[in-house]
């Protein structure tokens, strides 16, 4: 039952010599006689390794993630957090600095008044939602860390923006309905800005006309203006030590309208104790 078998191996075996040899033939003529076939095969193999070796070195080179150990993998998988690289009272500290600097240090009146938006409390959450949504951008970069005090940025937040509604006297259920309006159209605009800052300029003034203005803007230099800030802003953010940033959350903001906007500001390091504050 075997010799058939073997018969077929040795017939499919000796056609693949032939053609081997004569390829070796044809690749010795080609070459005119001056490398041989072999060495030409060893060639080949030869720079086929070394691909291998280019594409294993530059895997190599990409960033990698912070080292997490299993129970922090564990307790993260339950709803908890890990252990951060600070205390968590100190970024959370740094968390409602940051979202005091969105809010006192934003000169809301000149964004109404440029950008012709109405004096109420729908457009004063739609540009610190704008400076919200910086600040979280740029607190992402720093980490599991970054990632908490983003969280409890917008934990406070949505705190301010209802005890402004009940401050104003808005009815407690109409405040509710607002609220979840709110948080739709926040979590929408996120989506949005990220799309239009990792986009060109068309996109994020697309995103803008949509957040920002309601689609309602029907002169163009207020979007221009607008996404102008935008790139500044986050360039200036980007400037700034993220340990500085996770230790007091001190932001400043560059003016809305400046006569050299493309300027690189070199921001000042904040001081601060040995507690962190």
């Amino acid at each position: 039952q075997t010799t058939p078998v073997q018969g077929q191996c040795r017939w499919v075996l000796y056609g693949i010599f032939q053609r081997r040899k004569a390829g070796q033939l044809q690749l010795s003529k080609s070459c005119g006689g001056l490398i041989q076939a072999n060495g030409a095969i060893t060639q080949q193999n030869r720079s086929f390794y070394n691909t291998n070796q280019h594409l294993s070195a530059k895997d190599s080179l990409q960033p990698s993630e912070e080292k997490v150990g299993a129970f922090t993998r564990i307790i993260e998988a339950m709803g908890f957090t890990g252990p951060l690289k600070y205390s968590r009272w100190k970024i959370k500290v740094a968390a409602l600095r940051m979202y005091t600097c969105c809010v006192e240090k934003t000169d809301y009146e000149e964004f109404f008044n440029r950008c012709q938006m109405p004096d109420t409390l729908n457009s004063w959450f739609l540009v610190a939602q704008l400076h919200v949504w910086m600040c979280l951008l740029r607190m992402k970069q720093e980490g599991r860390s970054g990632k908490y005090m983003c969280r409890y940025i917008v934990h406070c937040m949505w705190e301010d923006v209802e005890q402004r509604g009940k401050v104003m006297g808005i009815n407690s259920v109409v405040l509710k309905e607002d609220l979840r309006t709110m948080v739709e159209n926040f979590y929408a605009a996120l989506f949005g800005y990220d799309e239009g800052i990792l986009s060109d300029d068309h996109v994020l003034a697309a995103a803008l006309w949509r957040n920002l203005f309601n689609k309602n803007c029907e002169d163009p230099r207020h979007l221009e203006l607008l996404v102008e800030y935008v790139r500044k802003q986050v360039q200036h953010l980007d400037a700034l030590s993220g340990e500085d940033l996770l230790l007091t959350g001190e932001v400043s903001w560059r003016p809305l309208v400046e006569s050299n906007a493309r300027s690189i500001l070199k921001p000042l390091s904040p001081v601060y104790n040995d507690e962190g504050l």
